[in-house]
């Protein structure tokens, strides 16, 4: 891993992500060796690295490699300020196991360090001296490499490739930074849950999370949280678009009048929104289009609009489509007529009565019930004459003799009155 972010250093002259100056011009200050070292001041973030760049020419082998951090550029190295040292483990404990040469072996005259894990305690100024086999060969530039670590202010890197429902995918997540030193935490927050993942041993930190997206996932957050050693954290939040269709729903009424508004509706839910159609059983025609939502009106219906109606939802490589049956019920319009002797005339049509007078009716009506009156009025007379005549030709019977006797006064005389005979 150190040869390739070497690599990288040295073609791009810059420490990526830190924000480090290129490389600075030779200096020779004395003769028998020449230091070259990053000028200006290098700039870093918490929680990741910064690399100092640096190579030397000398007249002798170099052997040892030690840098130490000043607080002031006057201030001289010393012992005490020691960071880094080839052989011997004695430096100041906060640095210990973060500082590391970028090539190992020091012959190559690459005298290179990368600090890693950095803190804000780290700013100041950082001096090299370079030692060979005997005492006599060794130098301590007195120029100095000034660095400023600011607060973590770079995020995550959250890849989420497209999704659709159904279909397993992965997120990615990497670390900001080419070159932190120890491997952080990533902390998946999904919906309300948590999940911590390892990182993968490359040479900047990621870490995937595999899942298959539902309909559901659709506009939610995805958060990618990284925490880096002494609490320094950073995260990245994003949101998932989920590729997804439902089933088409149809609204509306199904059964309708003849002459009256036939509207219904087809809608599919999906993302992206798809393309709505519609058309008859039978037909090839599309009476009706829209793009999520579709609405067919067909007014003043006739029998000729009953039938099934078919709503196709297109989305991406989907096509889902759902089916409707139209009723049109007829009106049956018919004329019922009345007409009376008073000339009135009724015309029932559908729900409505509409009567007229039409005047004085002409015709053999009258003289037929003035016959008829005139008939009967004859009979009667003839049944009564008949009855009479029949009467007066009746014989009384022995019970209708009646008998009655006159006495008359003061004498003895008697008459005695009789029916009449013949």
């Amino acid at each position: 891993m150190f040869l390739l972010i070497w690599t990288t250093v040295f073609l791009s002259g810059i420490s990526a992500d830190t924000g480090a100056s290129v490389w600075g011009q030779q200096h020779c200050p004395q003769q028998g060796y020449c230091v070259t070292l990053s000028e200006g001041e290098l700039t870093a973030e918490a929680g990741l690295c910064v690399v100092i760049l640096c190579s030397v020419t000398t007249t002798f082998t170099p052997k040892h490699v030690i840098w130490s951090k000043c607080k002031t550029a006057e201030e001289t190295l010393w012992d005490s300020n020691r960071i880094f040292h080839t052989k011997s483990q004695s430096v100041q404990s906060e640095f210990r196991g973060r500082v590391s040469l970028l090539e190992p072996d020091v012959s190559q005259r690459n005298c290179s360090i990368m600090i890693n894990d950095l803190r804000e305690s780290d700013s100041g100024f950082y001096q090299l001296r370079v030692e060979g086999s005997n005492k006599s060969d060794a130098f301590t530039f007195t120029s100095k490499a000034a660095v400023t670590v600011k607060g973590l202010s770079q995020k995550p890197t959250v890849v989420i490739p497209p999704l659709t429902a159904g279909q397993q995918t992965t997120l990615t997540c990497t670390a900001p930074g080419l070159c932190s030193g120890s491997a952080p935490k990533f902390t998946w927050s999904w919906r309300g849950k948590t999940t911590a993942y390892k990182s993968e041993e490359t040479q900047r930190h990621t870490s995937a999370l595999t899942f298959n997206p539902l309909a559901e996932h659709h506009s939610t957050s995805v958060t990618c949280k990284v925490s880096f050693r002494g609490d320094i954290t950073t995260e990245e939040t994003q949101t998932v678009n989920v590729s997804y269709i439902r089933k088409p729903q149809i609204t509306g009424c199904t059964s309708v009048n003849e002459g009256d508004v036939l509207s219904l509706t087809c809608s599919a839910e999906s993302f992206p929104p798809s393309v709505i159609m519609w058309t008859k059983l039978s037909s090839n025609t599309t009476l009706h289009n829209g793009t999520g939502s579709a609405t067919l009106v067909i007014p003043n219906v006739t029998a000729e609009h009953s039938g099934q109606y078919i709503c196709t939802a297109n989305h991406l490589i989907t096509t889902l489509t759902e089916r409707v049956t139209v009723t049109v019920t007829c009106k049956v319009s018919f004329t019922w007529i009345t007409e009376m002797q008073t000339g009135s005339v009724c015309e029932l049509q559908s729900d409505v009565l509409t009567c007229w007078y039409a005047g004085p009716q002409r015709g053999v009506l009258p003289w037929i019930v003035a016959g008829v009156s005139l008939t009967v009025n004859v009979l009667c007379i003839i049944c009564i004459w008949s009855l009479w005549n029949t009467r007066k030709k009746v014989k009384p019977n022995q019970e209708d003799r009646v008998y009655m006797s006159i006495q008359k006064a003061e004498t003895s005389e008697y008459e005695v009155i009789t029916p009449y005979q013949t």
